[in-house]
């Protein structure tokens, strides 16, 4: 059965003068869905956005919302809405008539508009808040006002631009999770930019890599993070250490591959034998004491921190130096101390060289 697309973009390029924003970009997001896209600055992922609101038109290309090609439209006619990461609200009126100011324009009537805000209100946790002032509200709660503002237009596409980047952590995390229950609740179709790789992964069901203007990988968060394409992914999305392998065998989709002195069996994602790259996970890395003459892989801890539900190393070996994450805070490896590494079958993932 195929899903219904309420986006999609078909080899869609952006120019600034000689400066290519956006190359060729094709993707689909399905009805429901939440997409985010990822990436470093200036790879092009907020200009993508735009161009789904309508406030830039592609060079070349062709844009569709539920089948309609709306590529020269004005942001006006597209019927979408976007959340940004300043807010925007307006700090001379109330929360609920920011909440009820889209409404109010476009010719509804003022009792409904509040009635309707007032509603919308309630669902993103304000319900009762609707009487005070933006500057009364915390950081979080103005978010959810700049949430609500958009969704009370019951648009078809909701667009996220960095929503959380004004936030500290601890708050960030919250917040995210009020906005994928709000988009889950509703089942509004988004598309959300953040350079966030952890954000990245926990709000989104699809993930869009974007690197010098075009799409890297696209794909759900889980095959992104343990199934790289290249070493930029593998980078990019999460933490990882990219070390020079060789593949020694490759029989059917299994390969056998050089680290150290250890050989590692691994899913050879249609790669050949030579040299190869590996990302390994911080939290792949097993760690133990040296004892005598260890074989398979040993190196010396530079760097030790303890960060209450986990330790953090830096750990210098033959391969190169390695970042790894430890669950066990009590049978700790001081600075200096030699260890043998192990690594685990989850968390490892060959990529070109």
């Amino acid at each position: 059965m195929s899903r219904e697309v309420t986006l999609r973009f078909e080899r869609v390029t952006k120019r600034f003068g000689e400066v290519v924003a956006v190359r060729e970009v094709s993707f689909e997001v399905g009805t429901g869905e939440l997409v985010t896209l990822l990436g470093p600055s200036g790879c092009g992922k907020t200009t993508t956005l735009r161009m789904i609101a309508g406030l830039e038109l592609p060079s070349e290309g062709r844009i569709f919302i539920h089948e309609e090609e709306v590529t020269t439209l004005p942001a006006t006619a597209r019927d979408v809405a976007m959340v940004f990461q300043s807010y925007a609200l307006f700090p001379h009126m109330s929360v609920l008539d920011n909440v009820a100011y889209g409404l109010t324009v476009s010719g509804t009537p003022r009792k409904e508009a509040r009635a309707r805000a007032e509603e919308t209100l309630a669902l993103v946790g304000l319900g009762g808040l609707g009487g005070r002032m933006p500057s009364e509200l915390s950081g979080g709660q103005q978010q959810r006002v700049a949430v609500a503002r958009a969704i009370v237009l019951e648009p078809r596409i909701l667009l996220f631009d960095e929503p959380l980047s004004n936030l500290d952590a601890k708050l960030r995390r919250r917040v995210r999770e009020d906005l994928r229950d709000i988009q889950q609740k509703l089942g509004i179709t988004s598309v959300y930019v953040t350079h966030d790789q952890a954000e990245a992964l926990a709000i989104s069901d699809r993930v869009i890599v974007m690197r010098d203007a075009e799409i890297a990988q696209d794909g759900p968060p889980r095959e992104l993070y343990e199934h790289p394409v290249d070493r930029f992914v593998a980078d990019f999305i999460g933490d990882a250490n990219l070390v020079a392998c060789e593949i020694a065998e490759v029989a059917g989709e299994r390969a056998k591959v050089r680290l150290g002195g250890l050989l590692l069996d691994l899913p050879a994602r249609g790669l050949d034998t030579g040299r190869a790259l590996l990302a390994v996970r911080p939290q792949a890395v097993r760690l133990q004491p040296a004892a005598g003459e260890n074989s398979g892989l040993v190196g010396e801890v530079t760097k030790a921190a303890y960060l209450g539900s986990h330790m953090e190393y830096v750990v210098t070996t033959p391969v190169g130096e390695l970042f790894v994450v430890d669950g066990e805070v009590v049978a700790t490896h001081a600075p200096g101390s030699r260890v043998a590494l192990a690594f685990g079958s989850h968390g490892l993932a060959l990529v070109p060289d």
